[in-house]
């Protein structure tokens, strides 16, 4: 059973900006509803009100532009994103993270902004996002516009940035590296489950003739986690394997896994060096 509460479904980002500024912290935004309802349920959240964002076609627009980048609205399902031709094409780790949540139905209104506004550590389309160096614009009614790194965006376990008049408008990541190649790594403790026990996204290109590599994590650390200590690793010079165990050996001191029902903190930190490892030979064996 849910608690009560009043529905508003607006048809203006203005209106919904006036609706949380009336009601502030007795409001909360819904668009797909895939955790928020569940919250609701469990009562682990009762709102008073719920402001729906699914009409407002601002919200629920993706678009990518030459030279520029993909920007996705924070409505938009995870449908919607797998059959953006330019994802998979430009944005290949992105696509790879987004079909791994759920099944069709749930990515039939599950929402790329409500994915990472819940900011759960285990959230799958995170740490593709902060390996794109994607950015999030919010706004409210007293400031405006906004516009912040996505790795500044989640301060701790289910928590971010925003505040209760606040709405998150839409994520762009800007072009990738040219020549850049992509990939999402994600560990369930069985095949039918969603959850994951890891997950590991890359993205590695060539500057300069020497590799770059860009990893981030998620259910590994109370936020999904970009861990920038790994790029530097290849600007040094040295035989390339020896990089490679440096960086899986700095990632590896960079998370702090837990113990919870889908694995251990030992078996995670374990999966953590042995699919870094992996993912960063394949990915440079292609750029």
């Amino acid at each position: 059973m849910l608690p009560k509460f009043e529905y508003y479904s607006p048809t203006s980002i203005d209106e919904v900006l006036e609706l949380l500024e009336k009601y502030r912290e007795d409001a909360k935004i819904i668009a797909g509803g895939t955790d928020l309802i569940v919250f609701m349920r469990d009562k682990l959240l009762k709102p008073k009100y719920l402001v729906d964002i699914k009409k407002i076609p601002e919200l629920r627009r993706i678009e990518y532009k030459e030279g520029e980048g993909l920007t996705i609205g924070a409505a938009v399902p995870f449908k919607n994103i797998l059959e953006y031709p330019k994802v998979k094409e430009r944005y290949r780790v992105l696509w790879e993270a987004v079909r791994t949540i759920g099944d069709m139905i749930l990515r039939n209104r599950a929402t790329i902004g409500g994915n990472i506004c819940t900011a759960s550590p285990a959230a799958d389309s995170a740490p593709a996002l902060l390996v794109l160096d994607a950015r999030v614009r919010i706004l409210n009614k007293k400031d405006g516009l906004r516009e912040l790194p996505l790795e500044k965006f989640f301060t701790g376990v289910k928590k971010t940035v925003l505040q209760s008049t606040d709405l998150l408008k839409e994520i762009f990541i800007p072009e990738p590296p040219k020549n850049s190649h992509g990939k999402y790594v994600k560990k369930m403790r069985v095949q039918s489950e969603d959850l994951s026990v890891v997950g590991v996204a890359g993205l590695a290109y060539r500057e300069g003739g020497e590799p770059v590599v860009r990893l981030a994590y998620s259910s590994v650390a109370p936020t999904p986690l970009r861990v920038r200590e790994v790029e530097d690793v290849f600007k040094k010079k040295g035989p390339l394997n020896d990089r490679i165990e440096e960086a899986v050996k700095i990632a590896s001191e960079k998370v702090s896994p837990i113990s919870d029902v889908r694995g251990s903190a030992e078996y995670r930190l374990n999966l953590v060096k042995i699919v870094t490892r992996r993912l960063i030979k394949e990915l440079l064996e292609v750029v």
